[in-house]
């Protein structure tokens, strides 16, 4: 059967324009007003989500059309459709940046499209930036605009008077500096750091709340997508994940995955665990080791029990910083010495983009965000492909039973491949 939801994709002019806690308020706001609210964050990014979780005591899924695709997409947003009162996504850079855009996204699905624009130092332009953007790809569906960082009530009311009739006023948050994200080299600050955060977003919510309830976006018709089965692959195996402070970067898609493969989940932390869990494979995924490197190196007990489960030829998948950390070193630091070669911080990003990765165990999609370079004697298993450019992509490693790189696999895009990663 069909659904029909209010459902809306919220973007921006640009990137830093507020998007993250705008989208989060209006979440917040929904929720405080009795309804359930399914976040959804375009692009790969991990930051973004787990505030948009906070702001709705749900989990948040990614929606990439290169990384998860489009058969994904439909079925999670079918899925959000049945279980919940409204569906809000919060889209990636600006309206039409990249390549697919958040644009693209809105008009595959027939989402409805807010704005938000940070109206400080601006007055009247403000409704010609909001029309042109809507005017751009006319077949976008107008559901309002949400003027950010506000100077004041009367610079609300002329920026709402600035909007041609056919675009809604969805309200203003007045400049509050102190609701502003933190933010580090890899984007803002993981939600749990962050020791305010629900009360910033409460704060947020009553502001885009000041003149009375937040009218909910218009609906849209969810169509049941084709029934797509995952086998149980993984039926009996466990796998033990790292998840702490230093390895925080995991999918909810990808958990999800590996449970409806049939596998049972662990999770221990590198840094203050000191044995494993019993399992079968071990996943390293991404997160900041650099940022915890004392703990790391300092826990000879857990690097004892991995190189131990590396030598026994347990199964291991490490991701970005769970490559990193898996490393000889960081910036001269030891870590687990489980892959030959030392890893070093530089001072703009290393990578960056949806990559497609072809390893003997299937084809996955992922993609690449680092600040680090990393040098091997080892040979490359292979590199993966750049999704709009013909270099070659990062380097995936085999190293015995560990698999490593710097690229974060989207596990959905081929269950089986998993289950043989975890399993070979």
């Amino acid at each position: 059967m069909s659904f029909n939801k209010p459902a809306l994709l919220l973007s921006a002019p640009a990137s830093n324009q507020g998007k993250t806690l705008v989208s989060a308020a209006l979440a917040r706001a929904w929720r405080n007003q009795g309804y359930t609210v399914q976040a959804f964050k375009c692009g790969p990014d991990f930051l973004d989500p787990m505030i948009l979780q906070t702001a709705t005591g749900r989990p948040v899924y990614n929606l990439d059309l290169g990384m998860c695709g489009e058969a994904d997409i439909a079925q999670r947003l079918y899925q959000a459709a049945a279980e919940a009162d409204v569906i809000l996504v919060e889209g990636v850079m600006g309206l039409y940046d990249g390549q697919p855009s958040s644009a693209d996204i809105a008009l595959k699905f027939n989402l409805p499209l807010a704005l938000t624009i940070d109206a400080s130092g601006m007055a009247q332009t403000f409704g010609a930036l909001a029309a042109g953007l809507y005017a751009h790809a006319p077949d976008l569906i107008p559901a309002g605009v949400i003027a950010n960082r506000l100077g004041s009530a009367h610079h609300g009311q002329i920026l709402r008077d600035s909007l041609p009739a056919s675009i809604p006023w969805l309200g203003g948050m007045l400049r509050q500096d102190e609701l502003s994200l933190p933010e580090r080299h890899l984007g803002l600050f993981r939600a749990s750091e962050i020791t305010d955060l629900n009360e910033r977003i409460e704060r947020a919510a009553s502001l885009l709340s000041n003149n009375g309830p937040v009218p909910l976006p218009p609906t849209t018709a969810f169509q049941p997508p084709p029934q797509n089965d995952i086998p149980a692959l993984l039926s009996g195996r466990r796998i033990a994940i790292a998840r702490d402070e230093a390895f925080c970067f995991i999918y909810q898609a990808n958990l999800d995955c590996l449970q409806a493969l049939g596998a049972e989940l662990s999770f221990f932390s590198p840094l203050s665990d000191q044995q494993l869990p019993e399992a079968d494979a071990i996943w390293l995924p991404g997160g900041y080791p650099e940022l915890n490197l004392d703990a790391l190196s300092g826990n000879q007990a857990m690097r004892q029990a991995l190189q131990q489960a590396w030598q026994q030829g347990m199964p291991m998948l490490a991701e970005c910083g769970g490559m990193m950390a898996a490393s000889d070193s960081i910036n001269a630091s030891p870590t687990l010495g489980l892959l030959p070669g030392a890893c070093q911080m530089q001072t703009r990003f290393q990578g960056l983009g949806v990559q497609f990765a072809s390893l003997p165990e299937g084809e996955l999609h992922a993609h690449t965000f680092h600040y680090s370079s990393f040098n091997s004697p080892l040979t490359a298993l292979s590199h993966a492909r750049k999704q709009n450019s013909q270099k070659p992509g990062e380097a995936i490693y085999r190293h015995g039973s560990l698999t490593a790189s710097y690229l974060h696999f989207y596990f959905p895009s081929n269950p089986a491949a998993v289950a043989r990663l975890f399993t070979s």
